[in-house]
């Protein structure tokens, strides 16, 4: 039965990987998201279940130890902060190269380099435009709850295995720290090997058992052969972006000016919307559930109404790029940001709003 408790967004993260059924976490200890392994240490789920909880030699170790067990068809998972991620830009590739679903989590952290163990989400572009070498991308969630952070460890497995691909959530560090209350659902049982054998065995590395063996492997040297496999790949994006856009809109329908933002900033540009909406301003929000695929449609379709759109993003301005080629040179859109482990306001938002008014909404950049 689901069940009520107080947590934090990384603990809730390890909760849901054994109610999900996952099988395996390979992991490597990371501020701000090392409470997700610890906390599957302390609720020992090998015990239980028979779910692997490993701390690898690195995040090089860890992604590599996934690659093996998505292998096999298992649900299996890693979870690091920016810098480790980095580090698994390569098996990243590699999973996706060979079409192994698995479920990796970024509690972001500033950077560049190692940066501030502080909250950014300055890993935008790393996660929604590959993360690595070659042309693939990874399913990508943005949490801006922990009751989210639960949720989508159970949608990230879903959609991982439907389109045999890594899939990512892209969390912050404040949602990763912050507690509110969650419902945890009732658990999943991991699945049998009958029940693996039949889900991937046309796939896995699972047992010859009469059949043709399945190869996992991300090389293809016949340049004929491996553009047609991309080609491959490039089909079951378009799937994806087609199927699979979630978003969420904020008194939009009248909205003469729009604040885009994701994850923590979205909470943030909420009370925002609030305080303008108070004054008798006409603002609505927006908020990108997967940043890939991306809502690019639906904040085109929202843009015919508006007079300007402003991104609220803990960065530099990342997400705000594909805003603008969602809407094109239809109206301006606008950039406030902070960087550095610096957390935005909502008083923050709301004066760059006035600014932006003030100046007429030239692209500004705040």
């Amino acid at each position: 039965m689901s069940e009520l408790r107080l947590m934090k967004g990384n603990e809730v993260i390890a909760e849901a990987a054994i109610r999900c059924g996952c099988d395996a976490y390979f992991g490597y200890p990371i501020t701000p998201q090392s409470e997700v392994m610890e906390t599957l240490m302390e609720l020992r789920p090998w015990e239980t279940s028979g779910m692997v909880v490993l701390q690898a030699e690195s995040e090089v170790a860890s992604i590599n130890m996934v690659y093996g067990a998505a292998s096999t068809g298992k649900r299996a998972m890693t979870s690091s902060s920016s810098p480790g991620i980095s580090l698994m830009a390569e098996g990243l590739s590699y999973l996706a190269g060979s079409e192994l679903p698995c479920l990796v989590v970024n509690v972001s952290r500033g950077g560049p380099g190692l940066g501030t163990i502080q909250p950014s989400q300055a890993d935008y572009f790393m996660a929604t435009k590959g993360g690595g070498h070659g042309d693939f991308h990874l399913i990508v969630l943005a949490p801006s709850s922990v009751q989210e952070m639960h949720d989508f460890v159970f949608l990230a497995f879903d959609l991982a295995f439907k389109y045999r691909n890594p899939a990512m959530i892209l969390a912050d560090g404040v949602i990763g720290q912050m507690m509110e209350k969650v419902e945890l659902l009732e658990p999943r049982p991991r699945r049998t090997r009958e029940e693996v054998l039949r889900d991937t065995g046309s796939w896995a590395t699972t047992g010859k058992r009469n059949r043709p063996r399945n190869i996992i492997t991300s090389v293809e040297l016949d340049p004929a052969k491996h553009e047609k496999f991309n080609q491959k790949l490039q089909a079951k994006y378009a799937e994806v972006r087609e199927k699979e856009v979630r978003y969420e809109e904020l008194l939009c329908g009248d909205a003469e000016y729009l604040i885009a933002a994701y994850g923590i900033s979205a909470r943030i540009g909420q009370k925002a919307v609030e305080l303008l909406r108070a004054e008798g301003v006409k603002v609505g929000l927006f908020r990108p559930i997967t940043l890939y695929p991306f809502p690019t449609t639906q904040i085109a379709a929202r843009a015919k109404q508006l007079k300007g759109i402003l991104c609220v993003e803990l960065s530099a301005g990342q997400m705000v790029e594909d805003v603008r080629l969602a809407v094109g040179n239809s109206l301006p859109v606008a950039h406030f940001g902070r960087n550095g482990g610096v957390i935005h306001s909502p008083n923050e938002v709301v004066e760059a709003v006035r600014r932006i008014f003030e100046l007429g909404i030239t692209n500004y950049e705040y």
